[in-house]
């Protein structure tokens, strides 16, 4: 049974930063392809970075530039370093995994299978 555990979430003032983690338990082998997404209040969730086994990241838009994705395929973790923090970037955010490869630039939620529980961060003065 494939399970993925976020931690790191919480509340921040804008410009600061946060770290999360996922951690991946289950999979015979490591999944090719892993990413976060978050889902902020009204909102549809929203692919924002993804890696490949390899460590080829893709990134939204949003948050090219202030985010960076990394993965530990020996511990099973993936990480998602939030510098620079806005306040729109407040949301529920889930870390995401899949055998294959990644789909294009691997933030469409309809190609992961897996997904964490969901951690929140808030992001206000």
């Amino acid at each position: 049974q494939v399970q993925l555990v976020e931690s790191g979430g919480g509340s921040v003032q804008p410009g600061g930063s946060l770290r999360l983690s996922c951690v991946v338990s289950g999979y015979t082998y490591r999944p090719a392809c892993m990413g976060w997404f978050r889902q902020g209040p009204g909102k549809e969730r929203e692919g924002i970075a993804s890696i490949s086994f390899a460590g080829t990241a893709n990134y939204a838009d949003s948050v090219k530039g202030r985010f960076t994705i990394s993965r530990d395929n020996a511990k099973n973790t993936l990480t998602l370093q939030m510098n620079s923090l806005k306040p729109e970037d407040t949301a529920v955010y889930y870390c995401a995994a899949r055998s294959a490869g990644c789909r294009g630039a691997g933030l469409t939620t309809d190609q992961y299978p897996y997904w964490g529980q969901g951690i929140q961060v808030s992001v206000s003065s």
